[in-house]
């Protein structure tokens, strides 16, 4: 089975460069998440892959053959790709069984491979109480699955999902984002999944490929994209980081609001403008300053907000810096409060500029 491939790809639309020189390789069985705000160009990469739209430069390819290129562009009938759209885009005067199986009559296969393949995709999205139902009398979760089992059912090399969860309220994102990867589990095709969701990519993927102005910021495992970040975007979209500028006293200590902190990450320049990323929970709020305790910093809280599972705090440091820290619900601490912080250097992250 062959990897999926992006070369150099590009699209310009006029003046303005959407996709921006992305390389990308998607082993075989993988699902991999383009996640980004809008406008990153996640949905254009992906209508580059499905063959909607030719490359400005670069090449996509899957294995030897090459799909696209600004040469010649495979059609999408051609490409043995499946696509789930945002709308899911089901035939209303058609069954639930209609719907599914229309790709094999297209194909013209036989009545008899046609019905073994829908009992066995009916079984395996949990529809076969729905087959002779019609689109409009299912709910959102139920049409995403009948989506889900037209794309499966004609065993395509590389499965393409836009979106695929935006249309459902937040109890059924949250069950959809498992029954896809319980799919993608039992089928294990070639997955690329755009989202803006962060959690639907944590959830879903392998792979995590999040994008800002058209690039590629940062490739990784959900753990290496959340514990790891690499750049201040990628702190700051994944998990709302807190981002403290400051300036590198050597190659892992910074000075930040009269205190040194110890941090890790990338490798800092003595004299030099550093970021530093941590996570408001990896903030310990304390009353009493702890003279044997590193990366100690005297903040006072500006305001508290109780959210029933945790207590979120607005912090200010003596330097003017705001930080939010999330804390257990019963550590009740009033504005005005002198405290003090408590960052542990393994949780501060330096990062790439």
């Amino acid at each position: 089975m062959a990897p999926v491939e992006l070369r150099g790809l590009t699209k310009r639309f006029g003046p303005l460069t959407v996709v921006d020189d992305v390389s990308l390789r998607i082993e075989h069985g993988k699902l991999v998440c383009l996640l980004g705000p809008s406008g990153c160009g996640k949905t254009t990469t992906l209508r580059l892959i499905a063959g909607f739209l030719e490359p400005s430069a670069g090449e996509i390819c899957v294995g030897d053959r090459v799909l696209s290129s600004t040469a010649r562009t495979v059609p999408p009938e051609n490409r043995g790709m499946s696509m789930i759209f945002q709308s899911y885009a089901l035939w209303p005067h058609m069954t639930v069984a209609d719907n599914i199986t229309y790709g094999l009559r297209l194909r013209k296969l036989d009545r008899e491979t046609i019905a073994k393949k829908l009992a066995a995709i009916l079984a395996t999205t949990r529809l076969e109480a729905l087959a002779q139902r019609y689109p409009g009398e299912l709910s959102g979760g139920q049409q995403q699955r009948v989506a889900l089992a037209r794309a499966l059912i004609v065993e395509p090399e590389t499965l393409l999902l836009d979106e695929p969860l935006s249309n459902l309220d937040a109890n059924l994102r949250e069950e959809m984002r498992f029954e896809i990867r319980r799919l993608h589990d039992e089928y294990r095709y070639t997955t690329v999944y755009v989202t803006h969701d962060q959690s639907e990519a944590m959830t879903t993927a392998d792979l995590i490929a999040v994008m800002n102005a058209g690039r590629i910021d940062q490739l990784g495992t959900p753990e290496d994209i959340y514990d790891r970040p690499q750049s201040e975007f990628v702190a700051r979209f994944i998990g709302a980081a807190n981002v403290i500028k400051a300036v590198a006293r050597d190659e892992n200590h910074v000075a930040f609001a009269d205190t040194t902190l110890e941090v890790v990450g990338a490798q800092l320049v003595a004299g030099q403008p550093a970021a530093v990323a941590i996570r408001q929970h990896d903030i310990a709020l304390a009353t009493q300053a702890s003279s044997d305790t590193p990366n100690t910093v005297p903040a006072r809280v500006v305001r508290q907000v109780f959210l029933g599972a945790s207590r979120d705090y607005l912090v200010e440091t003596a330097d003017g810096t705001s930080l939010r820290v999330v804390t257990s619900p019963g550590n009740v601490l009033a504005e005005g409060s002198k405290v003090w912080l408590t960052l542990p250097p393994q949780r501060c992250r330096a990062l790439e500029r």
